[in-house]
């Protein structure tokens, strides 16, 4: 599994089906940070959703490549 340096990013999303901490029964630091907006729901709906929006906008020459 890659490691990424999301700490690092401008903006995150992470996408959760509730609240609970998880497996481990650990809090992700990450999920406080200022850069982080966590989503409530269906991991597949909302990429679904999200990728629709930027669509709509437009994107970038980056994006429309992939």
């Amino acid at each position: 599994m890659p490691i990424l340096n999301v700490d690092h990013a401008r903006q995150a999303y992470v996408i959760k089906r509730g609240k609970g901490k998880g497996y481990a029964g650990v809090e992700n630091l990450l999920f406080y940070a200022d850069n982080c907006n966590l989503v409530y729901r269906d991991a597949q709906a909302v990429l679904v959703q999200m990728i629709a929006a930027l669509k709509e906008l437009g994107g970038t020459s980056h994006a429309k490549a992939a």
